[in-house]
């Protein structure tokens, strides 16, 4: 087996840099009120001589204005989970370790090719989500996420291979318990190899068990011990603004990441949405609520996007805004929609799917709508408009502009394209219809849909033009 341990060093501050336009200096700090220091700094920040274990006191000495904002590690362990829930896109087998997502990753390769192009896309996606990683591969995920902190892009593919790469692992990089790690160095052990090299019996002696357990995990002698993580079957992400917002543009920003955060965990479950809720949480627990619904499941991010925009664009904002929560409880099985080898649309041209949740945004639910078939042949009954999401049948072609009543067709006689289509129906209630309907073509090159008499070709009624 091969292990891939995407490593995330910086997992805190990337998720709060993610949902910032701005790229001012800016630090994460933890600790009692008075004696606050800092966890984790940006770049700006680090530029200034800012770093971490530095005391806030100290910082402002250095650097007069700057944003510091409170580390939360329960936030942090969600976004740990939401990355997992994107790694579970590659693998079944995906777990957790201390700012690190492991994955077995030997039988997704004849599915996503070798290792370097599997790592290629682990990375993109990271990347594009807006976290820095880290990332290495071994036979056990213990040794993986030993390697990923030694060095970026780190492989042993074999056991004999894992044992060499972990002989030059420094001690303080090895991921030992704590108390080997304070009394190791005081005997002049200083590699990972010196570790492995010692008897076990005297290890275990001075040790206990924790410290041979270790080795055994790292090296695959004994069961790593790992939960498997699973998606949760509810998207529910909260972000919460630096800042009281009164201005729909100021939104957008977050809005974008947080539907592209949607759509990576949609393509983790190979599932797709149909309605979403987001949500904007305002002072003293109010909340104003923007429902999305979709005419059918998508999860492409530009789309998702555009569609909750177009909806917060209508809304008028009742007070400032201080977070936002998008909310997807309905997660149905999503179908990719054809493409063609050999696409002539321009170069900015839409998709359909994209162009029409686009238009109900904008213009409203009722605006744009499907139509689906009746049991009714006659042409003037035979659609109705359909429910969203539903899947409909066409049995013939229909033209695309229904003509209300129809009219004589004048000019030369058309040349006939199609048909007959016999249509004698309608005794029943009065509306008796005997119709052979045919798709023609007008002198004028137009191609229209008409109908005569049965046994004839002449007193042509149009009823419909063609697109």
């Amino acid at each position: 087996m091969s292990w891939a341990c995407i490593l995330l060093p910086q997992m805190a501050l990337d998720s709060v840099l993610r949902r910032r336009a701005d790229t001012g200096p800016l630090v994460l700090v933890d600790g009692a009120v008075n004696a606050r220091s800092i966890v984790a700094v940006n770049a700006r920040a680090r530029a200034a001589g800012l770093h971490a274990g530095q005391r806030l006191t100290a910082a402002h000495a250095l650097l007069a204005q700057f944003d510091a904002l409170p580390y939360d590690p329960a936030a942090a362990g969600r976004w740990q989970r939401f990355l997992a829930a994107v790694a579970y896109r590659y693998s079944s087998e995906v777990s957790l370790l201390p700012h690190a997502v492991v994955l077995e990753a030997s039988r997704s390769l004849g599915l996503f090719g070798p290792w370097p192009r599997f790592e290629a896309r682990l990375r993109a996606d990271f990347a594009a989500l807006g976290f820095r990683h880290r990332i290495a591969l071994a036979p056990t995920p213990h040794a993986a996420h030993v390697l990923a902190g030694v060095g970026d892009g780190l492989t042993a593919r074999s056991p004999r291979q894992l044992r060499g790469v972990l002989h030059e692992v420094p001690i303080h990089k090895s991921r030992l318990p704590a108390s080997a790690l304070a009394a190791l160095p005081a005997m002049g052990i200083r590699t990972l190899g010196q570790v492995l090299a010692l008897p076990r019996a005297g290890l275990r002696r001075r040790f206990g068990d924790g410290l041979l357990q270790t080795l055994e995990r790292l090296l695959g002698e004994c069961p790593a011990g790992l939960e498997l993580y699973r998606p949760p079957d509810v998207f529910d992400l909260r972000l919460e603004l630096g800042h009281e917002v009164e201005n729909l543009a100021a939104l957008l920003f977050p809005l974008r990441r947080m539907s592209g955060d949607l759509a990576a965990y949609l393509a983790a479950r190979d599932g797709g949405v149909q309605r979403f809720v987001l949500r904007l949480e305002h002072r003293e627990g109010r909340s104003t609520e923007v429902p999305i619904g979709l005419l059918a499941p998508e999860r492409d991010a530009g789309l998702l996007f555009e569609s909750a925009r177009g909806r917060l664009e209508q809304l008028q904002l009742p007070e400032a805004v201080l977070a936002l929560r998008l909310l997807a409880r309905d997660l149905p099985a999503f179908v990719p929609g054809g493409r063609d080898l050999f696409d002539e649309r321009p170069a900015r041209a839409l998709p359909p799917g994209q162009l029409r949740e686009r238009l109900r945004a904008r213009l409203g639910d009722r605006a744009v709508y499907r139509l689906a078939a009746t049991t009714d042949p006659r042409p003037e009954r035979a659609q109705r408009v359909a429910e969203a999401g539903g899947v409909h049948h066409e049995p013939c072609p229909r033209p695309t502009w229904l003509l209300e009543r129809p009219l004589p067709l004048r000019g030369p006689p058309p040349r006939i394209l199609a048909g007959p289509e016999r249509l004698e129906t309608g005794w029943w209630d009065g509306g008796e219809a005997r119709r052979d309907y045919y798709v023609v073509e007008t002198s004028l090159g137009q191609r229209a849909w008409a109908y005569c008499q049965p046994g004839e070709q002449a007193g042509w009624m149009l009823h419909g033009w063609f697109a």
